[in-house]
Formats: C-alpha cells, structure tokens, sequence
C-alpha cells in the first residue's frame, strides 16, 4: 500500500492510503482526483489531541551592560600584537586536533581540513562528494562568533550566519536560496540578563537569513551553560553556532586558502562592513584582556548576498585561485594564513581609511580576500562592478617567503613567513606535546621551519581505464573482505571497479558460514579500519578468527597458493597479511598462518604513540609487485591514516633479505624525495621508511597508506601545478587497480 496525505486547513488530520499498483491510475488520483478516493487510514480531529494545552510563557530580564573603549599603549607595536593575537587558541594553527583523525575515510572526502603543499589545518569549507563515479556533492561550514555577544547578542548572530556563508562560498553550491543551518544555541538561559540576550540574538537571526533567502530546519539547545564554582558563578559566553549545508553541482570548483599563483598573483579584499574598522570583541582585545565598546557587525544584509553570488559565479569561470574569510584576528591574520598554506610571500599596500592601524589590521568585520591572476584582474573587477560589488587590490604575492607591509604607504612590518608561522603553530605545538611523544613534537616543529613544497615525480600519466574493460560483461571477480569494525570497503570497492574488475562485498561471517568461498574470486582485498576496534591490537583478532578455524585457514591458505590469484591488503588489512604470514611471504620470513613463529615482520603502534592521519610522500621502487608494474620511480602523495604501522622485524636477517629481494616497493620519503625514518614525513617510525610488503611471486601486496582513498584527482588535498593534470580525472594511484586488471587478462 501506499499513502497520501495533504494539507487543507480544516484542522483535520486524514491520511488515505491506495494500492501501490494502480501505476498510471495512483498518479491520476494524486493528480485529478478522477478516482474515488479510498477509505482514510486516518480521520483525526487535531483538536482531540492538542486540546487547549496552554503556551508556556518565559520571563525575561533584561541587564544593562557597561563597556569601555579599548586601550592600547601607545608603545605597542605591530609586531607586538602579532605575537599575542598569533598565539591566541581562537586564531593559531589547529593542528593539534587534525593529525589525530581521520579526515579521508569512505574516499568521498573531496575537501577536508587541511591545505596547501604543507598541508596546514585552514579549510573553510568541508565538501563531500555523492558518490565515485560523479561530479556533484554537498558542502557544510561553520559559523560562530561568542565573544562578540558580550557587547551585542544580535551583532554575534548576524556575524555567526554571515561568517558560516563567507565560509561557504568557495564551495560552488547549486544556489544560495538551497542552503539550509541548523543553529545550536548556548546560553545559560535561566541567569538574569541571559534569556533575552538569547532572545534577541534568535530575532535577529531570523530577520537576517530571511533577507538572505536561507533557512534553519534544525539544530539543538544547551541552555544550563552556567555552575556553581566555589560559591562563585561561572558562565560561558552566550553563543550560536551555525552549520550551514548545500548541494554541490561540482566539487571540483572548491577553492582553497593557500596562495598559489606566485608572482602572478594579485590580492583583492571585498569589504562587507564598508568602511568600518570596530576592534570590540576581537582577537587583539582579547589578546590584551579587554572586551571594548564597539562591537562588528552586518548592516547591509542584502549585500552580503550580492557578495555571496558573485563569488560563485567567479568559481563557475575559474577567476579565482585562492579566498579565505576574515574572521578572527582580522584582515592581517587572514592575509599572512594565506601565505603560510602557501608557503609563499605577500607585498601589501593597504590604505586604512580614516582607520588607525590597530582598527585597519585586527577588526574582525566581516570580508573576503581573493587570489586572482593579473592578467584576469581586469575581467574580474569588471563582473564585480556589475553586481555591485566593490574591491580593493591590497597586494601582491610573491614566490619570496617573506611578509612586506605598508599602510599608506608606510612600511609597518617585514618579516619572513616561517617566523610569522612559527608564532601561528607555537600555542598548537605546546598541546601537541600533551597528547604525542615529545621528540616527535619537536622534530616536526624544527623541520616545518624549513619546509618547501613537495617535489613529487611522475614516471607516467594517469589514464582512466578502458571503456570497453568497464563495460565488458565478463570482468574479474574480486572479494572485498571486511570485519566487524572495518570501515574501508566502499572505496576499495570503487577503486577495484574503476580498474574494470567485479567487486563482491563479502563479509568474514559469509565466510565463516559458508556463503561465499574464495574459489570464486581471482583476487582478495583486505580492508582498512579497526577490526574488533583493536582490542587486541590492530588485525589481531580478525587474524585469530581465520588462524584457528581450520576450514577457513585452509580456504585462504589454498587461496593464497593459487597460480592465477592476487590480494591486497590496506592499513587493518595490511596488518592482517603481516600476522596471517602473507608477506613477506614463508620464502623470506615467516610462515603461512603465522602462528607463533616470533620472526614473522608485523605492523606495531606508530613511534609518536598515537593515531596519525597526514597525506604523505611515498616513492615507488623496484619489485616484483604486479601492482606497481610501470609505476616505478614515481614518488606521489597519498593518504594515511593508522595507529600502528611502524614495520617491526623481530629478525634482521629478514630485514636485509626483504631489502635484497626489492619486497619492500613502497617508502615513505620527504619534500625532496630522499626515503626517511624522520618524523613526520614517516608517520611510524618504521626502518628504511618501510610502507609496504609484498611477496617474491609479486602477487600479495600489503601497504599501510590507502591508495583506494586517493584514486582521483580530487581526492588529492593538493598536488603540483606541474602535473597538469585535471582534477576531475584519474590519480596515479588507480594504476594500481588497473595493473591489477591487466595482470588478470
């Protein structure tokens, strides 16, 4: 059966239900209401159910509040402030929170924290694309701004939606009327002062996304946001936080932060606030223990919306290559994480209208700074000037890492990009060191002082695979094998049918029941994750349910000795191969099953001592790997996401015999190519900078970087312009799969 309800206004609830067959007759009745209409499943009066339940009526009072100017010594210098506002949690580097998860699991992540060649944590915008196979897909950011309800609860909601749309709008969304929020408000509601501060800030907020054509359609409460303390009341800041989501017609038109056209490149500023600099709230008052007096906010709604669409028609033509919002810290803050993710420099020439430096600077207005090519700045300027969208150029970019500063005209800062970004990554450092091992911390802060952009290689060209492979009505059969926990077997599915084979999603219990058998398939792919949540530690319970049932280590076994079989094994399942004896391989170490035998190599807990997510330089090596046929020389980004990798080799014999015999075909390498055991270009710790293991036959590989989660361009956080490649097409990665095919023909 099937229903039909509708909305009359007679204060009636009536939902009539038909036969789910009456094919071209149900739309008739749903259309021309031609059919007698059937018996209602329901005939409610709302009335019988909502009676006269009364409106509960909330009691607000409201709390003057007192502020006062801003104070700055006059002595305070720029630099001065840089180092304050730069440390400040609100605005330093936030990579403290992104190497310790995972921001690549399902491969549909096409855009996530971190940018640029350094991959530094300043997206402001996430995007997830639909499915493998298309363009299209969804895009989400945030908006949030407590501190400026101190002064004025309606200025902090109209810049909480405002700052989720300048977020938003690198995405290319299908339209601005489709975004929809949900809002979480915070506020300790009950305390005198705090309900109507809530009050008016939802107000206004609805006043504003009505102007804007946007809605909310959900969103959760936390109104007790006070405590009792030690006899002292305790509140947090009053806040909303708004999640703002859209479709997507094209993920590839996502623009990102990191400046990228060197000397080419010009720097355009889209001013929200018209002229008004207000430091009240912001990051340099908060820097200096004060709140001030006047607050930022949007006083012209409906141009904030011009602004919005403009930018989205400069994504549709690729006129911009670089934006970021101005958020907290102000226009300097947003200009100088441009040029770290860049890991360039910036000549600016910015004039403060009427402004003193500190307001020209650090105001938090809302605002926009754009990266275009000079020879299209004319192009541009044009198409905002027809929408009637006003920017100034306050800079150049520079391939120099250094920051060159003059407002009107006066030099005010000089100073090299690295030493700005050591006091942006300080304060993330200090809480690295909470929660990884020191020397680790170390090392990676000393090394990113240095950092260049990876010199990655290609020894071919990425090609999509064969329409006649794809469309072939016979294609190679191979099992997608999963565990309880796993969490990678879409993409490894997709990256397998990419390449032309036949993916089957077989599960441990199909094997363990009979309902699948590996008779079938001609090659095996063991799934990342973490199989009984790795209680055991990593793979060792999944490898303990195929060891110590017979019938299932025999089926693998006979498997795994087949002449025209293949398998591969991909972080939980590269782990699984290691414990199961496939690699190496009992020629070289070890031996099949792997029961007991201490000189078997096995993957242990990363050296930092936690989990580590990073997109990483590898180099293909010489090996008998059927996968890597033809790949090598080639040192690629990919992604990698473990707790334990770091190879172990109980033997050093094996150690030497795997390295003599190349079954080693994958290392971890740094910027400039050369294979390393340093933190963190390697993640793990792992000797040689060991990534990967396959055996002498070159059949069985295990690697601990996920090459299903990078197969396409677009799943690349970044990669050089001198690939030219697009980004909408095939990484080099799915040449993985496609040997894999071509090995099966």
């Amino acid at each position: 059966m099937a229903s039909h309800a509708e909305m009359t206004g007679s204060n009636m609830l009536r939902l009539q239900s038909f036969p789910s067959n009456m094919g071209k007759q149900r739309s008739s009745f749903i259309s021309t209401r031609h059919l007698p209409p059937p018996p209602p499943v329901v005939d409610l009066e709302l009335e019988k159910v909502l009676g006269d339940m009364p409106q509960k009526t909330f009691e607000f009072k409201r709390v003057s509040r007192s502020s006062e100017p801003l104070d700055i010594a006059p002595e305070v210098t720029l630099m001065d402030v840089l180092k304050r506002v730069l440390k400040l949690p609100s605005v330093c580097s936030k990579r403290f929170l992104t190497t310790k998860v995972d921001r690549c699991v399902t491969g549909l992540v096409a855009q996530q924290q971190t940018v640029g060649p350094l991959q530094l944590p300043l997206a402001d915008v996430a995007v997830i694309a639909q499915t493998y196979t298309d363009l299209t897909g969804g895009a989400c950011a945030i908006g949030e701004q407590p501190i400026k309800g101190l002064l004025n609860p309606e200025a902090m909601a109209r810049l909480a939606v405002g700052e989720a749309l300048t977020n938003l709008v690198w995405a290319k969304v299908t339209s601005l009327a489709d975004v929809k929020a949900s809002g979480n408000w915070m506020y300790a509601a009950k305390i005198d002062g705090e309900g109507a501060d809530m009050y008016d800030a939802a107000v206004a907020m609805a006043d504003c996304m009505i102007q804007l054509g946007i809605g909310i359609d959900g969103g959760k409460d936390s109104l007790s946001m006070a405590a009792q303390c030690d006899g002292e009341l305790v509140k947090a800041p009053g806040n909303l936080v708004i999640s703002a989501y859209v479709t997507c017609p094209d993920i590839t038109l996502t623009v990102t932060p990191d400046l990228k056209l060197g000397k080419d490149g010009v720097l355009l500023h889209v001013d929200l606030a018209k002229g008004k600099r207000r430091l009240g709230c912001s990051a340099l008052a908060q820097a200096f223990d004060q709140i001030g007096n006047d607050c930022p906010d949007i006083e012209d709604v409906p141009y904030l919306k011009k602004v919005f669409e403009v930018v989205q028609e400069l994504l549709s033509e690729r006129l911009i290559s670089a934006g970021h919002d101005i958020s907290d810290g102000g226009l300097i803050v947003t200009i100088l994480e441009m040029a770290f993710a860049g890991n360039c420099g910036v000549n600016l020439n910015i004039e403060s209208k009427d402004n003193d430096l500190l307001q020209t600077l650090f105001a938090e207005e809302l605002g926009l700074v754009i990266e275009v090519h000079l020879d299209d700045l004319d192009l541009v300027k044009q198409k905002l000037d027809a929408a009637g969208v006003s920017a100034d150029v306050i800079g150049e970019v520079t391939a120099a890492p250094e920051i060159e500063l003059l407002v009107d005209g006066e030099v005010r800062l000089k100073e090299r990009t690295s030493d700005l970004r050591d006091l942006w990554e300080e304060t993330s450092f200090q809480l690295e060191e909470l929660q990884r091992l020191k020397s680790c911390v170390k090392l990676e802060k000393e090394g990113l002082k240095s950092r260049t952009s990876p010199l990655w290689h290609l020894s071919f060209t990425p090609k999509f695979t064969d329409k006649k492979l794809l469309s072939a009505s016979s294609k190679p059969k191979v099992a997608i094998i999963r565990e309880e926990g796993s969490n990678s077997d879409r993409e490894m599915s997709a990256a397998f049918h990419a390449a032309g084979f036949e993916p089957w999603d077989i599960t441990m219990s199909d094997l363990l029941n009979q309902k699948a058998d590996l008779m079938e398939f001609r090659g095996i792919a063991f799934v990342g994750g973490f199989s009984y949540a790795d209680v055991l530690d990593s793979a060792k319970g999944w490898a303990a349910s195929i060891r110590f049932n017979q019938p299932l280590i025999q089926q693998f076994q006979e498997f795994y000795n087949r002449q025209d079989t293949f398998s591969l094994g991909v972080c939980n399942g590269c782990q699984l191969m290691a414990l199961l004896g496939w690699v190496p391989g009992p020629d070289i170490g070890g031996s099949l099953g792997a029961g007991g035998d201490m000189s078997q190599p096995r993957f242990t807990h990363n050296e930092s001592g936690r989990f580590e997510c990073r997109f990483i330089s590898v180099a293909i090596g010489d090996s008998p790997s059927i996968m890597f046929k033809g790949m090598e020389g080639s040192t690629l980004g990919i992604w990698s996401a473990h707790g334990e990798g770091r190879a172990f080799f109980p033997d050093e014999n094996v150690l030497s015999d795997v390295v003599k015999s190349n079954l080693a075909p994958l290392r971890y390498c740094d910027d400039a190519n050369n294979v390393t055991e340093v933190y963190p270009f390697n993640p793990n710790g792992s000797p040689l900078g060991i990534a990967a293991l396959c055996s002498p036959n070159g059949r069985h590989l295990a690697l601990m970087p996920h090459p299903e989660r990078s197969f396409m361009m677009w799943q690349y956080p970044w990669y050089p312009k001198e690939w030219q490649v697009e980004k909408s097409g095939p990484s080099p990665w799915l040449r993985m799969f496609q040997n894999a095919r071509e090995w099966c023909s």
